[in-house]
């Protein structure tokens, strides 16, 4: 049974009820970020249920020390960590003297949450009865300014209900916190200084090994019957938090107010010596504004984020409350601002994955980012790569490759491998072809070639030789295998020439072959310059002709498909739906030794090879492959249905193509993994934008000309989106009826629309 307390709404996600029991998943679905830094959204009083508590600063980590039972040559030497940082939300209450906390109360009615996608606010409200018999409403907003991202606001409201009452606001900031997932209860952060001045305090403090400098600050006041005290009755410091109180003598039926802002300064963006410094500045200008003001330029700045990126679905309300949290959410964890940054698979949501980057960026998040943002954020994305290309290098030297061979890591924070499982650090290399595939994808979507001679060629060039290495040649086979991989289907380790991963290599060194070409013949400076940086050599670049020419494919005769690896056919191939419901998901049943035996597909892998060539096979070979590995496919990662929706679109199977849709869209607000208390799945999140766009508006660019094949699912009036393309901004609009295109801006285009060339402008 999935989760379902989540209301259908097309702009909010609201929760009604307080229900103990869900406060964690809750805490990760109503999250706030603003690209810089994010927040879970736990409550700013104190709480002594369970509870997860997670605040985070964008490219703020620690090395934590890799903890493994035997240690193999090779290994990361640490995991890198999104760390929690100090927490700034806090604010404990005192209701005659008694601590407001819902996990005690006696009575918690008219609870109800609000997370206000439109214009990118969190709201909680309830009425309770504290232990000593007083009953309060209580009324909490907070966001998490796009405009200034470097702080939050929060208004903390109470009225007493069936007293009078003496009501004490403790605003507070802490450092003196830790990570729910360290390997080895290390200390993450070392404060160095808690000051504060008037009614502002700040802490100093820098994590350990990465000396990350931060300035944790706050600033507070009080509102009762209009009069404003900026003075605080007191303050209460320690060695890692400070904290102030505001005490007030509250009528029955009046409300008194906190207002409370607060976040970080941080030593990327200014000098590590004035982080107090420019964090007076930052609550100079947020206090000029007041609460209200700057929560109007949050919903103006939002309203832009909208204007380009809302999908508008009728018809379905759970489809689309779905598709706008998704784009909620990509939108608060990456803005483009900073290319030192880049997309964790958790966002600002939760700790797992340690907050770093993987493969998911260039498979699924780039398309996004490239449509509905200009051009020169999803450049950034591929400059964050070029900048990690010597540690991509210093990671393939350490296995053992050699003449600027380049591995990219599966996890990163700073172009280091920093994932410990051997079978993904060693093996899951299909991750270089992603970063090659994202190159490929910018320049076919955007025109814009400039990124290739620049800085790409050098990164194909890394990608090219380390592939060109990695094969052996069979002599059985008279063609060249690659052994001991892990496709993207995790649910297989150690196998041999996983299909996927032998057409990504071959197309890599194809593809590294035609811009060396290109660049030689059309920026001749551009190629010396990497030339004499690179050392490639003719001899080197017949070897990368050879392997790809020469490349083996597993293939079945009998069932006409290329086969996942070698064996696979060798399994027990019992489908899916065969399986006992009671022992679904198997990664949570099963032992990893039974789920290594199975024929079991954990996300496309395959089919994940056919949805980036899909213009390599025909609709037959499509239809043929889909229909033989779908079957096997559990879905039990965030990545595979936005795939199989696509898919399942182009072949006009409409109904399963909407379901995947739903599954994707609607992960964690469903919870269909059982595990959104742990975080959001943010990077999927971009898959579920394909599964409309490309999936059922069939968007493609194929020589050069954008392409559509819309489609609509029976349960839908109608949809559309905008996209950005080569800076024309196109509305397109499809209904049961038919299809409409809008030109809002940028020069007359011709596109193609189900193959027949229509021209707008």
């Amino acid at each position: 049974m999935n989760q379902d307390y989540i209301q259908p709404n097309p702009w909010s996600l609201i929760e009604e009820g307080f229900d103990k029991e869900r406060v964690k998943s809750s805490e990760s679905l109503f999250s706030l970020g603003n690209g810089a830094m994010g927040q879970r959204a736990n409550f700013e009083e104190s709480y002594s249920g369970p509870t997860f508590q997670g605040s985070y600063i964008g490219g703020v980590y620690y090395p934590d020390k890799t903890r493994v039972g035997w240690w193999k040559n090779g290994y990361p030497e640490y995991f890198a960590k999104v760390l929690n940082a100090p927490n700034w939300i806090g604010i404990d209450v005192e209701i005659e003297g008694a601590p407001l906390d819902l996990a005690i109360c006696p009575d918690v009615k008219d609870f109800k949450r609000e997370l206000n996608m439109k214009e990118g606010w969190y709201q909680r409200s309830f009425v309770a009865t504290t232990p000593n018999n007083i009953e309060i409403e209580v009324v909490v907003t907070r966001f998490l300014s796009l405009s200034h991202d470097e702080v939050g606001a929060i208004t903390f409201d109470v009225t007493p209900l069936n007293s009078d009452a003496g009501i004490v606001f403790k605003p507070y900031i802490d450092a003196g916190i830790t990570n729910e997932d360290s390997n080895w209860d290390d200390k993450f952060w070392n404060t160095t200084k808690v000051t504060s001045e008037k009614n502002r305090a700040f802490i100093e403090s820098h994590t350990m090994k990465t000396h990350f400098n931060v300035c944790t600050f706050m600033q507070a006041h009080s509102v009762y019957n209009d009069n404003i005290k900026t003075t605080p009755d007191s303050e209460n410091k320690e060695e890692l938090s400070i904290g102030f109180e505001f005490a007030h003598k509250v009528k029955k039926g009046e409300k008194v107010s906190l207002i409370k802002y607060g976040g970080y300064t941080v030593d990327r963006n200014h000098k590590a010596d004035k982080l107090t410094t420019a964090a007076k500045v930052v609550l100079d200008a947020v206090s000029a504004l007041g609460f209200s003001g700057l929560l109007e330029e949050q919903k103006k700045a939002w309203a832009q984020v909208w204007e380009m990126s809302d999908i508008h679905i009728e018809g379905d309300v759970k489809a689309q409350q779905g598709i706008r949290f998704n784009i909620f959410q990509l939108n608060q964890t990456y803005t483009g601002t900073d290319s030192k940054l880049n997309i964790g698979p958790k966002g600002f949501t939760g700790e797992k994955y340690g907050g770093s980057t993987y493969w998911d960026t260039e498979a699924y998040c780039l398309p996004f980012y490239m449509a509905t943002k200009n051009q020169e954020v999803a450049r950034k994305l591929l400059k964050y790569r070029y900048n990690h290309l010597d540690k991509a290098i210093e990671n393939a030297e350490k296995l053992g490759f050699k003449n600027g061979a380049a591995l990219y890591p599966m996890v990163t924070m700073n172009g280091e491998e920093c994932h410990n499982e051997w079978e993904i650090t060693f093996e899951e290399i299909h991750r270089n072809g992603a970063i090659a595939y994202a190159i490929y994808n910018y320049t076919r979507y955007t025109e814009d070639y400039s990124y290739v001679p620049e800085m790409g060629l050098e990164v194909l060039i890394g990608i090219a030789r380390f592939w060109q290495q990695r094969v052996n040649w069979s002599e059985k086979r008279n063609k060249y295998v690659m052994l001991g991989v892990t496709g993207p289907n995790e649910y297989e380790n150690n196998v041999h020439n996983n299909w996927y991963t032998n057409y990504m290599a071959k197309w890599c060194l194809e593809y590294a072959l035609e811009q060396l070409e290109h660049v030689q013949q059309n920026h001749p400076s551009d190629y010396k310059r990497v030339m004499d940086k690179t050392q490639l050599s003719i001899d080197e670049t017949g070897l990368w002709k050879k392997v790809a020419a020469h490349m083996y494919f597993p293939y079945s005769e009998e069932h006409g498909v290329y086969l996942q690896q070698d064996g696979f056919l060798d399994k027990d191939l019992v489908r899916v739906a065969d399986l006992d419901k009671k022992e679904r998901p198997i990664n949570q049943h099963w032992s990893w030794d039974r789920i290594l035996r199975s024929p079991y597909i954990k996300q496309a892998d395959t089919l994940q090879g056919f949805y980036f060539f899909e213009d390599h096979f025909t609709d037959e070979e499509l239809e043929k492959h889909f229909d033989f590995y779908e079957p096997f496919t559990v879905h039990e990662s965030s990545l595979s249905p936005c795939v199989h929706s696509v898919q399942a679109a182009k072949l006009d199977r409409m109904e399963q193509a909407y379901t995947f849709y739903l599954r994707t869209s609607r992960l964690d607000l469903d919870d269909y993994n059982k595990e959104v208390e742990e975080g959001l799945h943010i990077t999927s999140m971009a898959g579920t934008w394909m599964s409309i766009v490309e999936g059922f508006g069939g968007m493609r660019v194929r020589d050069g000309k954008l392409c559509f094949a819309p489609k609509i699912p029976d349960q839908w009036e109608k949809y559309s989106f905008k996209i950005n393309f080569r800076d024309r901004i196109l509305k397109v609009t499809v209904t049961q009826d038919g299809t409409t295109f809008d030109m809002n801006e940028g020069e007359a285009l011709e596109i193609l629309m189900n193959g027949e060339p229509v021209r707008l402008s």
